[in-house]
């Protein structure tokens, strides 16, 4: 059984889903320190100027946990960031099919991030048609503070054999000690999809909700033509 694990990023990028798309069950790493203003709380989408930041605004004290971050709600970020969905994506082929999705997201008046951003995965989730994956959350789970331990501990606790990994966190992993634990690691290698766009060239690493507005039904597919199981 394979597990991926991963904080939950505010409308994540099309690897996020890839990731979730290959593994058997997906753990919300969510009792980690929360890093402002890298994915957690922020991401792009396409715009005729180039792409925007879609930034969620929160009241982050040093050293806060992810779960226990809020966010500032006396800015109007909702409003913002619903129309930048509309004035952006309203000529996109399948614009219509979802964004009734973000207006019932936006129009709820969310406390903590880790609550909003985990709520848009799994509406996503169901958009692209991915299985609903059993998910578990770090904080349920009594784990190791030592960044690979915690992987491990997190694989042995949901009796999974395999943990998938992301690129870039091979570089900090301690490879001899899955090995010594019995756990099998592997690599998430993705290849970013090429899909029509509004506005000129390509642009690629954007939120999924670029891939849906443009690809619609068909955003599933798109992903997986570029990265087949193995």
């Amino acid at each position: 059984m394979i597990v991926a694990v991963h904080q939950a990023q505010y409308l994540p990028w099309l690897g996020y889903f890839d990731k979730i798309d290959k593994a058997d069950i997906f753990c919300f790493l969510d009792n980690v320190q929360f890093k402002k203003n890298e994915w957690q709380n922020r991401n792009r989408i396409k715009t005729s100027k180039g792409w925007q930041w879609l930034t969620t605004p929160v009241r982050y004290r040093f050293p806060q946990m992810i779960n226990e971050v809020k966010i500032n709600n006396t800015l109007n970020w909702r409003r913002k960031h619903l129309q930048a969905l509309i004035t952006n994506y309203h000529k996109a082929p399948f614009f219509d099919n979802f964004i009734d999705l973000f207006r019932q997201v936006y129009s709820k008046n969310w406390e903590y991030l880790n609550d909003l951003n985990v709520y848009l995965i799994r509406s996503i989730l169901n958009s692209l048609t991915i299985s609903q994956k059993p998910a578990v959350f770090s904080s349920e789970l009594h784990l190791s503070s030592d960044p690979t331990d915690r992987l491990i501990d997190i694989c042995k606790n949901l009796g999974a054999d395999t943990y998938l990994s992301g690129q870039d966190g091979i570089n900090y992993l301690n490879q001899e000690r899955f090995r010594q634990r019995g756990i099998k690691l592997i690599v998430q290698h993705f290849n970013h999809p090429v899909y029509p766009q509004l506005f000129a060239e390509f642009q690629s690493h954007l939120s999924i909700v670029d891939l849906l507005f443009n690809c619609g039904p068909g955003s599933l597919q798109k992903i997986r033509d570029y990265n087949p199981n193995p």
